[in-house]
């Protein structure tokens, strides 16, 4: 990852340690031009054809007080791998930005590239058409990330990016279609796969022997919401259950709770962010996130 600090007309590279505390929210995410997977997604694919974006607020009240819910902990960010740059800008928001490929081998980059594998998950005759290539995602986020008066409903599209870089999207694999395990089962151990926008993911990543980056029924850190909320696995740094740290039992419907991450310093505030939750979405598959955004987006 590259870390950028801008201050007026200084920027400096620099890289940052830990620490949580907050304030107001806006996030915008644009997609990339893949003239490589244009092609819709049909019978074993889901399909964005639009790659509509829109949020759609709900009509019930934030579970969450809207408050303040700490501060995005920079140590955060060093998880991100090298092709994401993340900015912190003078007005107290944070920029985040990457071309979308992955850091990790998969069976959707070119048979040329030095990544790509055959399949080790994915049913190859359910995989998507397309192979992997540069797009340009941009997420501004706050650096003191509120919780909403009303949650918003996710749409088609990019809704976070992942450590790696991929774009995260939610659980649907069109307009009010949820995704089923047959078009999952086209999915590569990463759980990704190609759409019209790109290559992205919807699912926890697979126990395989060449997944060495991606979180897997662990509490590392997955990547940002469109929100500003940190999006962790399906355990929790601050539940302490003998060898492993244990499943958070107290979380919202978006799979948010407050608490410490291991992210935070030992003085520093709780802080409000999403976990992958700890229950079977369809098949032996785990969603990635599939409730409400409880912050306030801007729009993709």
């Amino acid at each position: 990852m590259k870390t950028i600090l801008a201050k007026t007309s200084i920027t400096l590279l620099i890289l940052f340690s830990a620490s949580c505390s907050s304030d107001d929210s806006s996030s915008s995410i644009t997609t990339p031009n893949s003239s490589n997977n244009t092609t819709a997604e049909s019978n074993n694919n889901d399909s964005e054809e639009n790659n509509s974006n829109e949020n759609e607020q709900t009509s019930g009240e934030s579970e969450t007080s809207n408050d303040s819910v700490g501060q995005t902990p920079s140590a955060a960010f060093d998880e991100f791998s090298d092709n994401v740059t993340v900015t912190f800008n003078n007005d107290n928001t944070i920029s985040i930005e990457t071309d979308g490929t992955p850091n990790h081998k998969s069976p959707y980059w070119d048979s040329a590239h030095s990544l790509y594998i055959d399949p080790v998950i994915a049913t190859e005759n359910r995989m998507s058409p397309g192979t992997i290539s540069e797009g340009s995602y941009s997420l501004t986020v706050p650096n003191f990330p509120e919780i909403a008066a009303t949650s918003t409903s996710t749409g088609l599209g990019a809704i976070g990016i992942a450590t790696s870089g991929v774009p995260i999207f939610n659980d649907e694999e069109g307009p009010n279609v949820a995704l089923s395990a047959t078009v999952a089962s086209g999915f590569d151990f990463a759980g990704g796969h190609m759409g019209p926008s790109g290559y992205h993911y919807h699912l926890e990543s697979h126990d395989v022997s060449v997944n060495t980056t991606l979180s897997h029924d662990d509490e590392d850190l997955v990547g940002i919401m469109e929100d500003g909320f940190l999006l962790y696995g399906r355990r929790c740094n601050s539940i302490n259950d003998g060898d492993n740290y244990g499943y958070p039992t107290d979380l919202d419907s978006s799979g948010g709770h407050t608490h410490k991450t291991q992210h935070c310093s030992e003085d520093d505030d709780s802080i409000y962010h999403y976990h992958i939750v700890n229950e079977i979405y369809t098949g032996n598959y785990y969603v990635l996130f599939g409730g409400d955004l409880q912050g306030t987006p801007q729009g993709i």
